[in-house]
């Protein structure tokens, strides 16, 4: 019942989030005990302020503010542009090395939080960048169509933040990120959980950059992968792709 603190001072704090930890609590979750502002709270003894979110499968960095006036900057600052978020994730398919979607998306309501929203407004402007970082063939035929399985490592800069952007971005070129429930490809989940007892969605925030709203010195935090992760880039012998983002000790 703890969290992992990356980074504390008087006005901020951060976290590695753990994959499947709820950022606060939700009607949408009432049976849920666990989530990340109150274990924050309880860590650093104060009250904190969310200023950003990642998605419940989602692990990685999670920034907090320490009082509702630094909240409100660095709320501001996600807003416009100014902070820089970096993903790790692993995909179905080789990726080419690099590239750009600029693919608007619609709204996707929630069932019950979003039961007054208006679903008929329109799409939003999404651009994510990615680079390709790795990539592996493996023996298994996972599809019929196929004798061997690909997976690539990519690295993910989303320049806006819409809903599942990054999820739904790489469903819609066709490389899905394994582990993915929602947007994935559920031959390829069940593949990574019983040949590698992989059951968390494959996506990492690892890096977060951005200006000190009160000191306005560059920070960059980085977070750690887990358990799971790792395993993986080991079995895949990309392990100095993660000593590269500064995300696992040599």
């Amino acid at each position: 019942m703890s969290v992992d603190i990356i980074y504390e001072d008087e006005h901020l704090v951060a976290i590695n989030k753990d994959a499947g930890l709820l950022v606060h609590r939700s009607w949408l979750d009432k049976g849920e005990t666990r989530f990340a502002m109150q274990l924050t709270r309880d860590a650093v003894g104060c009250h904190v302020f969310p200023v950003h979110r990642l998605d419940r499968p989602t692990s990685g960095v999670l920034l907090f503010a320490k009082s509702s006036a630094v909240a409100r900057s660095l709320t501001e600052a996600f807003t416009d542009h100014q902070v820089d978020k970096q993903y790790l994730a692993v995909v179905r398919g080789f990726m080419p090395a690099q590239g750009t979607v600029d693919y608007a998306l619609s709204f996707q309501p929630d069932a019950i939080a979003d039961k007054f929203a208006d679903k008929d407004k329109p799409a939003q402007e999404a651009v994510t960048h990615w680079q390709s970082e790795a990539n592996i063939e493996l023996p298994f035929a996972v599809s019929k169509k196929h004798a061997t399985s690909r997976y690539s490592l990519v690295t993910l800069v989303p320049e806006t933040g819409r809903k599942h952007q990054l999820r739904r971005h790489m469903a819609h070129l066709f490389h899905p990120i394994v582990g993915d429930t929602s947007h994935g490809d559920g031959r390829h989940n069940r593949f990574f959980r019983e040949q590698y007892d992989c059951h968390r969605m494959m996506l990492h925030a690892n890096q977060l950059s951005f200006m000190h709203p009160v000191t306005q010195a560059p920070l960059q935090l980085n977070a750690n992968l887990d358990a799971d992760w790792q395993h993986i880039m080991t079995e895949f012998n990309w392990s100095q792709i993660a000593v590269k983002h500064n995300i696992v000790k040599e």
